[in-house]
């Protein structure tokens, strides 16, 4: 999954998030967590690269994402 953070805005600014640790967390009452790991920077705006567990939902894309 390919997420666009809105403090980094080049790619060496990607660069240093490489390693870091995503969560969504689900809606809902449950409030249940997927987590994944920032894997590479993805073209030159700053996006980057997620790799999730596996089940990503269709409704998580176009949410937010917790980095940490």
């Amino acid at each position: 999954m390919v997420i666009c953070l809105p403090d980094i805005k080049t790619k060496d600014a990607a660069k240093t998030l490489v390693g870091k640790k995503a969560v969504w967390t689900t809606p809902g009452k449950d409030k249940k967590t997927i987590t994944g790991r920032i894997s590479a920077a993805h073209g030159n705006k700053g996006c980057v690269r997620v790799i999730f567990e596996k089940g990503m939902p269709g409704q998580s894309l176009g949410t937010d994402v917790k980095v940490e």
